[in-house]
């Protein structure tokens, strides 16, 4: 019976030692996991700040582009809109007058969808 007993003890300790076995396998993949996490945020913080810095360098480039065509598109609509207020000067009383006429010049008349109804006496 005593040598059931070692058989039995030996076997306990046996799957004592393969469950520590599988513990350190479980916390070196945890640790290996944490790690590759970290260092995927590490080399995306490097990206974006790689093209961050490119975007701004871009922006810089052509920054003075947009600076004269948006200066030359001011100075373009402030031409046209002196053309439009000299043209409005320039017609405003002409306009004036036929508006004047329009209201002023009135024909009553029956709409032309409008049919006459007959009385029977």
């Amino acid at each position: 019976m005593a040598a059931n007993s070692q058989g039995i003890q030996t076997l306990l300790e046996a799957e004592k030692e393969a469950a520590k076995v599988v513990q350190k396998a479980r916390q070196y993949r945890v640790q290996k996991l944490k790690d590759a996490r970290s260092e995927a945020a590490k080399e995306i913080e490097e990206y974006k700040a790689k093209k961050e810095e490119e975007f701004k360098a871009y922006e810089s480039k052509h920054k003075s582009n947009t600076t004269s065509s948006q200066s030359t598109i001011d100075s373009s609509t402030q031409t046209q809109l002196a053309t439009i207020k000299s043209a409005i000067e320039q017609h405003r009383a002409q306009v004036i007058t036929k508006i004047v006429e329009r209201v002023t010049r009135s024909e009553p008349a029956l709409h032309p969808n409008l049919k006459k109804i007959e009385q029977k006496a």
